[in-house]
């Protein structure tokens, strides 16, 4: 197994550290917290009108981009 040494701030080693389960490794806490999710993990996490709301914020946003680019 190939070893790295990073630098992280005393924040961050505390955030880690609060993550980390006492079976785990900061190796184990870092792979679990950056792993990719499906996106059906997230169905259902806003409401409707939440998801209205940004709906409606993004493609006013797309519009004004295209209209910038002009």
């Amino acid at each position: 197994m190939v070893v790295r040494t990073i630098t992280v701030t005393d924040e961050a080693y505390r955030r880690l550290r609060a993550h980390k389960g006492d079976a785990e490794s900061f190796s184990d806490v870092v792979l679990r917290l950056t792993r990719r999710k499906p996106l059906s993990d997230f169905a259902g996490v806003l409401s409707h009108e939440t998801a209205s709301a940004l709906r409606a914020a993004v493609v006013e946003d797309r519009a004004e981009r295209r209209r910038l680019d002009r």
